[in-house]
Parts: C-alpha cells; structure tokens; sequence
C-alpha cells in the first residue's frame, strides 16, 4: 500500500510563524511597523523578481532560442513589469506617514539604507547595469557598502553575461535582415533618403509656409538627415552613442519596423517589455526620490547619501535599456517602407489551411 502523503496546513505551507515572526520594530513608534512590513516585502518581490529574470536568462543563454521560448520569455519579463509596477505603488503605503512619523524611529536604524539591498543590486546587474553607469555614491563603490559575503555574490554576477548582452547577441543573429537578394539595411536607407527628399519637396511647394517657418523646416530636416546619416556610416557606434551592437541595432529596428509580420511579433513584444521594465524602475527610482523628499527634505538620506538629489540622479543614469527607446528616432511610415520580397515574406509567414492548400 502506498504511502499516504502527510496532510499540510495553510500556515504550515506558507512557514507563517517564521514569516510573521520577522517584523521586529526597535522603537516604540508606531509606524515603524508599516515601515519594515514595506521593506520587507520590496525583498520578497526582488526575489521573485530575480526568480523570472534568472529563467529568462537560462533560455537565452542557450545558442538558439526556441521560437516556443519567446512566449515563456516575453510572459516572465511582462510578470517582471508587472511586479516592479506593485512596487511603485507601494511608495503609497509609505507616504501614508507624515514627516513627523517618519522621525520619531528614524534614528534607530541609523546607516542602514535600502542602498544596501544586495537582492536590488543584483537585479540592475543581471539586467545589465554596468559599473560606469552608476551614479557616484559618496566616491565609493557601491560595494563597499555591501556585507563581505554579498560581495561574493555580486562578484560572481557581475563575471556573467547580463540579459542586455544576451538579448544583443540574440538581436545580433536574427534572420531576415540579409536574405538572398534582399538587404534590409540598403533598402531601408533607399526609403529614408526618398521620405527625406520629399519632406524637403513639400516644404519647399507649400505655399501656406512664411520663408522664416520653411528655412526652419528644412534646419529641422537636415538634422534629421545628420541623425540617419550617423546610423548607415557607424559613425554613431564608433563614437560609443548606442551600447547594442551594431548588428543588434539593424535587427531591432527591422523588428519594430516589420512588427505586422507573425513571426516578429514575439521579439517585438520582448523589446517592448524590456523597454517596460526600463521605464517602471526609472519610475521607480523617481516616485522613491520624492518620498524621500516629502520625508527629509534637503537631510542626507539614510547611510549618508545626498538623499533625494542621490536618488533623483539615478533616474536617468541607471538605465540599461535605452536604446530601444533611440530607435524611435529612426521609425519611418508603413508607407514609406521598403516591400520585403516575396520569398522573404514567404520564409517569415505561415498560414492555416487544409490539405492540399
């Protein structure tokens, strides 16, 4: 007779004794409580988070992803978006607080700071932050802040590919973009200097224009020309403007620019979710800096940082997917775009049909 599996409980399953047993306030304050409760579910969902991404970055670490991958992948980055958005919204929780809240348990956890969140660092590591993106903090390494044992962690990390650099060598191999006679990149150029060219004929006809506006328009669309004339001659990727590679860039330009065909409809929901999460964190980091405002004003922020000067620096600084979001600077009209050949399209399609069709 088999083995009958012992019964478990609700609280047994979820380990509540231990897990409700972790909120220990040092203060007699009462919003102190609020505040660890909040603290410590951020690192509950970090680790969730780093859960999903370290799945995405297994598929990707292999040397062809499976078409069937990109919906595992493209669901776990959107649950990862999803998450992060919570966390936004948990900054409501905490400005539940006045000023005056906030002070009377601030000084007991003295230098200890959300800065030293081994789980958060992780994560902007294994998206792909790098060291010379980081804001400066206090002119030391962010590391040094961090405890003996999760510096070994992190060293371990930063030694292995970031799901930036696997995603540009996945961009980087991409099909379609050179087929047979078809050259996405030389056609593509053919159709923004004819768009160029009759942007600059429209203006030059347009009998509504003063000279002032037209002698404007045609400023504006030679900047535009200097924009694209960076992209073809690589004098942009020389002079260390984009991160992707040049063969990634191409590639995810032609994903976005054919988006409409089936089989690029995966890839293109992956850059939109990578360009989701790039946005929530920046949003993230924003909505953290003016808590701390409204909180401590011009005081210096917990552990010794600029406080919210600190954190509003980062909001920019600390992205990693950025240029995804360039790329809408090259973006031309359905109308303008080059026609994929027919044995192209034919590759990249499928079609339903009976037998025989």
């Amino acid at each position: 007779m088999a083995k009958k599996e012992k019964d478990i409980d609700y609280k047994t399953y979820l380990q509540l004794p231990t897990l409700l047993g972790a909120q220990k306030p040092i203060s007699a304050a009462h919003d102190e409580m609020l505040f660890v409760i909040v603290h410590q579910t951020y690192e509950l969902w970090f680790k969730q988070v780093l859960f999903e991404v370290a799945r995405v970055q297994k598929l990707f670490a292999r040397k062809r992803v499976a078409d069937s991958d990109l919906r595992i992948i493209s669901e776990a980055l959107a649950r990862v978006d999803a998450i992060l958005k919570h966390l936004v919204r948990q900054v409501d929780l905490l400005e539940t607080m006045t000023p005056l809240d906030f002070l009377d348990f601030r000084h007991v956890f003295r230098s200890a700071s959300g800065f030293q969140s081994m789980q958060f660092r992780a994560l902007e590591i294994s998206l792909g932050l790098r060291e010379e993106d980081r804001v400066s903090y206090d002119g030391k390494a962010y590391t040094s802040y961090l405890s003996k044992e999760d510096q070994k962690t992190i060293g371990r990390l930063e030694k292995g590919d970031s799901l930036f650099e696997q995603v540009d060598k996945w961009l980087a191999r991409t099909p379609f973009v050179s087929m047979g006679k078809f050259d996405f990149w030389r056609a593509y150029g053919r159709a923004v200097t004819a768009m160029l060219k009759g942007d600059r004929k429209a203006a030059a006809a347009d009998k509504t224009l003063t000279q002032a506006a037209r002698q404007m328009t045609f400023v504006r669309i030679d900047n535009v020309q200097k924009q694209f004339d960076a992209l073809f001659d690589g004098s942009a990727h020389k002079k260390s403007l984009w991160r992707l590679s040049n063969k990634a860039v191409k590639a995810a330009l032609f994903i976005m620019l054919y988006l409409d065909q089936s089989v690029l409809q995966a890839p293109f929901k992956i850059l939109g979710a990578l360009m989701d999460i790039d946005e929530t964190m920046t949003l993230w980091r924003y909505r953290h800096a003016q808590m701390v405002q409204r909180m401590l004003g011009m005081k210096m922020g917990s552990g010794g940082s600029s406080g919210h000067d600190y954190l509003v620096a980062t909001t920019e600084k600390n992205r990693v997917f950025k240029d995804f979001f360039a790329l809408s600077t090259f973006m031309i009209p359905r109308s303008a775009l080059p026609q994929l050949p027919a044995e192209v399209k034919k590759k990249m399609g499928f079609r339903y049909g009976s037998d025989g069709e």
